[in-house]
């Protein structure tokens, strides 16, 4: 247990270095790319994002979850497995997507060779994610929470530098911005990568158990897909939610422009403020799918009560106050980061969206750890959908208008704590309340 929370605090220190960074590296982006170039920027970062998740497959999960779970004999014929298959992975992926890449319309308002940019991204990512799972699945936070503020310092470094030596264009500013951000991500890469076979020659002289090839594939796939397509649900709904709001609010009467400066105050300020102490959930949410996957593999229930009980107790101390803090400073926040005074009532009104998200995100590693991904993405599912029919229906009526928005975001919030909580206690052994019951049903 001692190790967990040394391994938690060592990544939250490293997130919270990270936060920082990235902050420094919007205002470097804000000041060379000015607007226009930023909104360019930002319009083709989800595209870009959402190839990286389709190319780390959501290994670095999956694999954590293997090492964790399966004796040490069995690592080195388990990797060995991923590299053949991430091989053949790359080998078939690159070109599919060199020949779909140039016909997706968003890369048309952009430079020519941002295309071939991200495409060279994709076998950094693949391989990467294979070092990173065995990483977190072996407890090595320490090169996890490395190479996480490498690759922001290295972004910092890179713009910095470049930016400041050469003057540009406005598209070739922004072509420059994704040249250092994979750039960061190729020297991550190449730190990772030198880790890993220090700890594969050290496992190549150990003693080997032998795997059969199907059985590794279908540990990793039980894993890898639903938690990819979790996070594909996730990316999808992200990008409705916009257009769903600004329909929500056209309806109620307001003009087009409005909605739409509406909707930017809540995703563009409020959600920025309230999210920023998720780095702690996130640091949890790492570190807790390898443990909780060995504790549940041995089934050590009592450990697992104990460590949800203190996971919420530690996400009560820093989450109440948090919230607290930017319901009472929300006009300062936002006027002082933001200039826009307007945004704080949002902020005010969504505290209960951003306290249950940092009891979500841990509680989401629990099922991930307890092998409940399905259930994960069910809950998503059906929270999304309970959301955003609120958000329709109460946004759309005049009386209503943001008020019905926000509560529409709030009342998923609640619905998707209630569905894990409610699944993750029943799992390991607990009343709602937290205190350990009789009967103690183990799924299979």
């Amino acid at each position: 247990m001692k190790t967990f929370f040394k391994g938690t605090i060592l990544l939250a220190v490293a997130a919270f270095a990270g936060e920082c960074i990235e902050f420094v590296v919007n205002m470097v982006l804000a000041r060379e790319l000015g607007e226009q170039g930023l909104g360019m920027y930002m319009s083709i970062l989800p595209t870009v994002f959402l190839i990286i998740l389709l190319a780390s497959f959501e290994l670095p999960v999956s694999i954590s979850k293997f090492v964790a779970e399966k004796d040490k004999n069995q690592h080195y014929n388990m990797l060995n497995y991923v590299l053949k298959w991430t091989v053949i992975f790359t080998i078939i992926v690159l070109p599919i997507v060199t020949f779909i890449i140039p016909h997706i319309s968003v890369f048309n308002e952009f430079h020519p060779a941002l295309k071939w940019i991200v495409i060279a991204f994709i076998p950094f990512v693949s391989f990467s994610s294979i070092a990173r799972g065995y990483f977190m699945g072996k407890n090595l936070m320490g090169k996890i929470a490395a190479a996480n503020l490498l690759r922001k310092l290295m972004q910092l470094i890179l713009l910095a530098s470049l930016y400041q030596m050469f003057e540009f264009s406005i598209e070739m500013a922004v072509f420059v911005a994704f040249c250092t951000l994979i750039g960061s991500e190729a020297i991550v890469f190449i730190y990772l990568i030198h880790m890993f076979v220090i700890h594969y020659q050290q496992m190549k002289r150990s003693p080997k158990e032998a795997l059969a090839g199907k059985s590794v594939r279908n540990d990793l796939l039980s894993v890898s897909i639903p938690t990819t397509g979790l996070r594909v649900f996730h990316a999808i709904t992200h990008a409705i939610q916009p257009f769903l709001i600004k329909a929500a609010l056209i309806k109620a009467g307001v003009g087009a422009e409005v909605a739409t400066e509406h909707f930017g105050m809540v995703a563009g300020i409020a959600m920025t403020i309230g999210f920023f102490p998720a780095f702690i959930a996130h640091s949890f949410m790492i570190m807790l799918i390898p443990t909780v996957s060995k504790e549940y593999a041995d089934r050590n229930l009592p450990r697992l009560q104990h460590l949800l009980q203190q996971v919420f107790f530690i996400t009560f101390i820093y989450g109440v106050p948090a919230v607290l803090f930017f319901y009472i400073f929300a006009e300062k926040l936002t006027t002082e980061f933001f200039h826009s005074p307007d945004a704080s009532v949002y902020l005010q009104l969504l505290w209960p969206f951003f306290l249950l998200h940092f009891f979500i995100i841990p509680m989401q590693a629990f099922l991930i750890g307890l092998g409940l991904m399905k259930d994960a993405f069910f809950h998503s599912v059906w929270s999304t959908i309970v959301s955003y029919a609120v958000m329709y229906f109460l946004g759309s009526m005049p009386s209503f208008q943001m008020d019905g928005i926000i509560m529409g975001i709030n009342t998923g919030a609640v619905l998707l704590m209630l569905m894990h909580y409610m699944t993750i206690c029943k799992v390991i052994g607990v009343n709602l309340n937290l205190m350990p019951v009789k009967r103690i049903d183990f799924r299979s």
